[in-house]
């Protein structure tokens, strides 16, 4: 048998992007999900594939995305809960706001899809402590928002000088894409003391650099051999680790700047469309081949079956 492995989606939109970076013109919601969602579901439904979206709570509030988020939900992928808000410095939030931030999600994300969240990630990897006892408290059952990698500091700059940010606003995002430390993080799934199961996202073993789509799209605007090398280098390096990758799309792995003109900025989105599908369905593909890949939720109860057997496997040897 296979072992478990999962894929997300952080169906981050249009003006969750506009305003971590501080562009103007984001209160108004403006949003892309119409033209993404279903080339997502098209490509996951050709590969026979679930997966879990995160979704922000503040779009399940939208009438105009309401038929696409139902659609995610009918096609029988997991939904988890992404925020309401899409801010990415939940780790500066007292008690109180979390429970609101993280319950009016859940809220807005059932009334559209009649689905009740029970994983979460942070925006922009951002947790802490107290998020995580929040969502115990609320009886989630996994987390997703650690980020074990040696570049999350080099992205944060990167995309600070790429911003229009002000200093308050840069001070309050500091926290963006973790700390360097964070690389010295385990890649396997585990349990915080309050019972809260931990799903790191999955970086390249022993490098500790970022291997979820969006840097692939990165590289492939370069060059597509480099991408699918970059690639497969990772699947080889978690097969010989034993690590059962958790793997992160974006929208913007299925768009390109003619589809979103206000996404320029972003990484790899000169590539176009047609060529980031393709490349999403070979990191699918590869996954599939070795291991046995499904939901965030799914991955998380084959993950505490394995520490549950091995912990009476210890009592029995002692």
């Amino acid at each position: 048998m296979k072992p478990a492995a999962s894929i997300s989606l952080d169906l981050d939109n249009l003006w969750s992007y506009l305003k971590t970076q501080g562009t103007p013109g984001w209160e108004s919601f403006p949003g892309y999900l119409d033209k993404a969602v279903p080339r997502i579901l098209e490509v996951l439904e050709r590969c026979g594939q679930r997966i879990t979206f995160f979704i922000v709570g503040q779009d399940a509030t939208i009438e105009s995305n309401r038929a696409v988020l139902r659609q995610i939900a009918d096609a029988g992928h997991e939904i988890a809960n992404h925020s309401f808000m899409h801010e990415p410095w939940l780790h500066l939030h007292n008690k109180e706001q979390l429970h609101a931030e993280i319950g009016n999600a859940e809220n807005a994300i059932f009334a559209v899809t009649g689905k009740k969240t029970r994983g979460f990630r942070g925006p922009g990897f951002s947790t802490s402590p107290l998020v995580r006892d929040v969502l115990a408290e609320r009886g989630y059952a996994y987390d997703a928002s650690i980020f074990p990698s040696a570049l999350g500091p080099v992205a944060r700059m990167v995309f600070f000088l790429n911003s229009k940010l002000s200093a308050e606003e840069k001070q309050q995002r500091k926290g963006l894409y973790g700390k360097f430390s964070d690389a010295f993080g385990t890649l396997q799934p585990f349990t915080w003391p309050n019972g809260l199961m931990e799903l790191p996202v999955t970086t390249m073993p022993l490098l500790r650099v970022p291997v979820h789509t969006t840097y692939l799209m990165f590289l492939a605007q370069k060059s597509e051999v480099l991408a699918k090398l970059y690639w497969n280098t990772a699947v080889t390096l978690c097969r010989v680790r034993n690590v059962a990758p958790s793997l992160l799309l974006h929208p913007t792995d299925f768009l390109d700047v003619q589809d979103v003109p206000r996404m320029d900025f972003f990484p790899g989105m000169k590539l176009p469309a047609a060529k980031k599908i393709a490349l999403v369905e070979h990191t699918l593909r590869s996954l599939q081949e070795h291991w046995s890949t499904g939901t965030m939720l799914q991955h998380a109860e084959s993950a505490t079956r394995a520490a549950t057997a091995s912990a009476r496997l210890s009592i029995q040897t002692a």
